[in-house]
This record gives C-alpha cells, sequence and structure tokens, in this order.
C-alpha cells in the first residue's frame, strides 16, 4: 500500500518565473503572469521584521512548519531564511517589467554585474560588499542586503532567489559564513577576470 506524498510548493518567485527566464504563461489568456503589486507590497511588509510578525506575508511562505519547533513557538532558519528572501524579492521586484529572478545567478555574480554598470562608484561598491560580507549577525546581514538589492533593482540586475535564501540559512551558522564569503567573493572578484563569462 502506498500513501501520497504532499508536492512540495513553489517558492513564490518561482511561481511566476519560468526555467526560460520569462514570465510563466496565463493558460486561458496565454498572458505573461506577473506578481500583482498588492502581492509585491506584502512581500516587503516584511522588511526589517522577523518571521511571522506580518500577517499579510503568511500566504506566500512555503517552508514546511516544524511540529516538533511549532509546539515551542519558534521557527526554523529555513523560515527565517525564506521570509527575509522573499521580502528582499518584493522589494527587488518592485516597478520591473522582467523577472528579477534568475536561476543560476548567483549574489557574487549579480553584483559584479551591478559593478560594470558603472552607475555607483567602484569603491562605494567594493566598500558596501566588504560590509555585507563582514556582517557579524543575521540582522545586519539583511540590512546590507536590502541596500544592496535596492541598487540591483535600479539597474535592472536579476538575482537567484533561490541561492540568496540557502546564503541566509547558512549565515545563522556561524562556522558557515566562511564558505558563503567565499563563494561571495569567487563570483564578485570574477571581475578581474580576463574571461567575461567567469562565474562563481
Amino acid at each position: 500500500m502506498t500513501t501520497d506524498q504532499p508536492t512540495a510548493r513553489r517558492r513564490y518567485w518561482d511561481e511566476y518565473t519560468a526555467p526560460d527566464h520569462g514570465w510563466r504563461i496565463d493558460g486561458p489568456s496565454k498572458q505573461p503572469r506577473r506578481p500583482p503589486g498588492e502581492e509585491l507590497a506584502a512581500l516587503r511588509s516584511g522588511l526589517g521584521r522577523p518571521v511571522m510578525d506580518s500577517p499579510k506575508m503568511w500566504p506566500y511562505y512555503s517552508t514546511e512548519v516544524g511540529d516538533v519547533l511549532a509546539l515551542r513557538d519558534r521557527v526554523s532558519d529555513e523560515q527565517q531564511a525564506e521570509h527575509a528572501a522573499l521580502a528582499l524579492y518584493g522589494l527587488h521586484q518592485q516597478g520591473q517589467s522582467r523577472p528579477m529572478h534568475r536561476s543560476g545567478v548567483k549574489l557574487g555574480r549579480a553584483l559584479r554585474e551591478l559593478r560594470r554598470d558603472g552607475k555607483y562608484s567602484e569603491n562605494a561598491l567594493d566598500a558596501r560588499v566588504a560590509q555585507l560580507a563582514a556582517a557579524t549577525s543575521v540582522p545586519a546581514l539583511l540590512v546590507h542586503l536590502r541596500g544592496l538589492v535596492t541598487q540591483l533593482r535600479t539597474v535592472g540586475q536579476p538575482l537567484d532567489y533561490d541561492h540568496l535564501m540557502a546564503d541566509i540559512r547558512a549565515w545563522h551558522q556561524s562556522e558557515r559564513r566562511p564558505q558563503v564569503r567565499l563563494k561571495w567573493a569567487l563570483g564578485y572578484r570574477a571581475w578581474q577576470s580576463k574571461t567575461p563569462d567567469d562565474d562563481e
């Protein structure tokens, strides 16, 4: 006898972003499915707030709630990371005509493209990225990410939110931070390479 396993729910950004990096197409209308403005506003309501603190965001969480933690009125690192990533995505996607989630574009690479764009001072951006990498707590990390995501939005540079969520989750464990920093550094410093297509 077999039992049906629950189907994993897509992350919010994957509900709208197709594998080809465009918008998913609505079946009946054949029109692109873009995240509604009111949904993005609901996601932004979580900026600077702890997970579950903004009821408007509750419908958009996809991480399963663990029974043991719930009984203790606690949330997992994954839940906290998804909350932060959703709020940042709501900020990033605001006012953009194309998806700001793009699979494979990790944070280091996205920031490298921001640097190449030339809109912001290279020295100032280098300093902001260094501050991000030096963050000693998750709240400090999120403050720096919010500023950098705002800059990414300004130039329309997409970012892989699955990877960003994984990075935020890892930051909850101090022993995993060096590996995340290394990944960011390799992606960001690749602008020094002679091969522009190099990735992390």
